[in-house]
């Protein structure tokens, strides 16, 4: 697991290889990642926008960005957490992912960009 705090708030990550989903002779390599975000801050907090960095040792970098996350743009009141999982396909099995939400403290309107800890995103055919 990593974890990165910004302002308060609290981003851990963990990571899975899905090998049941895998294809490594098709360079098709599937993991997830659970996501949980505590706002450990004096503030209520919405997220509003997620980007995202992939980078994959068999492509090019990629950059994601978008509205919330899973379709979600959960509120957090202070002491309170999110949890969610997604996923990533590389085309190798070695990668990483980095990135940031981008959040609203609702009391003023101001707006926070929260670090995502970088996370490998290694197979586990690489762990022998």
């Amino acid at each position: 697991m990593v974890i990165a705090v910004t302002e308060g708030i609290k981003v851990s990550v963990e990571t899975t290889y899905q090998a049941e989903f895998s294809s490594p002779h098709q360079h098709h390599y599937v993991f997830t990642y659970k996501v949980k975000i505590e706002n450990n801050s004096s503030h209520t907090i919405q997220l509003l926008r997620r980007r995202w960095e992939i980078f994959d040792a068999g492509d090019h970098p990629k950059f994601v960005e978008g509205d919330g996350v899973v379709g979600q743009q959960p509120i957090l009141e202070p002491g309170q957490s999110h949890e969610y999982v997604s996923g990533c396909n590389l085309k190798s099995g070695l990668g990483k992912m980095k990135g940031a939400y981008i959040m609203e403290k609702l009391f003023d309107g101001k707006l926070i960009e929260v670090q995502i800890p970088e996370f490998q995103l290694i197979a586990d055919i690489f762990d022998n």
